[in-house]
């Protein structure tokens, strides 16, 4: 019998197989990260030619590439934000029934939530030292007619009323001056919602069994239909970031040169100088971390929402050695409530650019209370895109002006990247910090992990729901023969 040895395919080959394959499948195999790079370099450059082209005919007096760019980043937010109330009770219910399982639960909660607060402490009294050092808003080249009270605003009596909620899903509606009606959830009613029934189901123990199924499976519908979502990130970053040119162009961040440097500074060294120094006192690798996170990390910095990012946050998490039923708790939580981005550095400086504009000065009362209202309101963000209500909060709290937030909004989406992608790198750091000093880290799993690609994880996750479903297929035929 004759054998024929194998050989490689020929570059010739290998093209062809790639043009069978269609342009779509070619796009498929560039890996995650480089089409996310690939849409924010297409869309600063889509961005500027948008600005270049002037005004349109429209109503808004935006041009067509303007108001395409516009279309496609609302849509993939707006895909986001369908997907969150459903996420937000789904994972925080299941999340707090997996606790049930835990022999320490009560003291891994707390050490959690004293965790957040830490690093939120840290991170607000960067962004003050940051803001004393260099004075944002003094000598700043933004025109004062630019302020403008926003639309949403917080404070302390509408953030302890807006606990309640209206209904039991937290939506609400609002009628507009053409006749129609808009739905609109409110995240923070949503989430007193979701621990309510967490601790119910947990009260009525073995009764609730078949509810905790339902709400796993339909927690994994959605992280399903969420992760098709996030596919769509590329495309999303070319829209947002493209329309974010194009409306206010290079010249509002040169306006608010001192205020946007200030910001991106302390992101950086929360990430590279803080979170590397609580590894290190944790006895963790640095190098390990940044790998296993990094997927979660530069999902946050495109879609600009934690909530939209927690699956993957969840997973590059367990990947780490995390137990999952630890991470399906920790996580949820940080999503809804740590902020170091949001709720820490952006309101501290953003409230010293407001009263040097205005030429308020600060006392160390008012310095106290920001970082009170940092360490304690985070809450309020609530996970989703933006920080204008932290921001009012602390303006309000602080008896500054509320227009000074129209001065800032102009490159809010800019700053807004760098923001989302330090809360949650930071979600994950908690949870590792956590687990390492609880003894629950599997530190194999942690010394070994990887930067990985969006396409890797996925593979993994469908294996595991195949492996999942096989076994599931064995254990019935077990029992059918058993019973025989």
């Amino acid at each position: 019998m004759s054998t024929s040895t194998p050989t490689s395919p020929s570059p010739a080959d290998s093209a062809r197989a790639a043009r069978s394959g269609g342009p779509l499948r070619a796009i498929l195999r560039i890996p995650f990260g480089w089409q996310v790079l690939i849409g924010l370099v297409l869309g600063v450059v889509l961005g500027l030619v948008a600005a270049q082209m002037g005004p349109g005919s429209g109503e808004d007096g935006a041009n067509w590439l303007t108001t395409t760019l516009s279309t496609i980043g609302t849509a993939f937010i707006t895909l986001l934000k369908a997907l969150v109330p459903p996420l937000i009770f789904l994972a925080i219910v299941t999340s707090i029934a997996n606790l049930r399982k835990v022999t320490n639960a009560a003291r891994l909660a707390w050490k959690t939530l004293l965790w957040f607060a830490i690093t939120s402490l840290i991170a607000v009294m960067i962004g003050i030292g940051l803001g004393a050092l260099t004075s944002p808003g003094a000598n700043s080249g933004v025109d004062a007619s630019a302020a403008e009270a926003p639309g949403t605003q917080g404070g302390w009596l509408d953030f302890l009323t807006g606990l309640v909620p209206s209904n039991f899903l937290g939506l609400s509606a609002s009628a507009s001056g053409d006749g129609s009606v808009s739905l609109s959830f409110n995240a923070l009613q949503i989430l007193v919602i979701s621990i309510a029934v967490g601790i119910a189901v947990l009260s009525v123990g073995e009764k609730a069994e078949p509810f905790l199924k339902f709400t796993g499976s339909a927690l994994e519908v959605v992280q399903k239909l969420l992760w098709w979502v996030i596919r769509l990130a590329p495309i999303g970053t070319v829209g947002l970031l493209g329309n974010a040119v194009a409306s206010y162009g290079w010249e509002a961040i040169g306006q608010l040169g001192v205020f946007t440097l200030d910001v991106y500074v302390g992101l950086l060294l929360v990430l590279l100088v803080v979170y590397p120094v609580l590894l290190k006192v944790s006895g963790l690798s640095v190098g390990s971390f940044f790998r296993g996170v990094w997927p979660a990390t530069s999902l946050a910095f495109v879609s600009r929402s934690s909530l939209g990012t927690m699956p993957m946050t969840q997973t590059v998490t367990e990947r780490m050695g995390v137990p999952r039923h630890y991470a399906s708790f920790a996580i949820p939580l940080g999503a809804t409530t740590k902020m170091d981005g949001c709720a820490a550095i952006y309101p501290s400086l953003a409230a010293i650019f407001v009263a040097n504009f205005y030429g308020i000065p600060l006392g160390i009362t008012d310095y106290l209370l920001i970082v009170l209202v940092s360490v304690l309101g985070s809450a309020a963000t609530a996970g989703m895109t933006g920080a204008t209500v932290m921001l009012t909060l602390t303006l309000s709290t602080l008896g500054l002006p509320l227009e000074g937030v129209g001065l800032l909004l102009a490159i809010d989406p800019i700053l807004d990247m760098g923001r989302t992608a330090l809360n949650v790198t930071g979600q994950s750091l908690v949870a590792v910090i956590v687990a390492k000093r609880e003894k629950i880290l599997d530190q194999s799993a942690y010394d070994a992990a990887r930067r990985t690609s969006f396409q890797v994880i996925q593979a993994e996750q469908a294996q595991e729901a195949v492996d999942a479903a096989e076994g599931a297929a064995g254990a019935d035929r077990e029992k059918q023969t058993a019973s025989a």
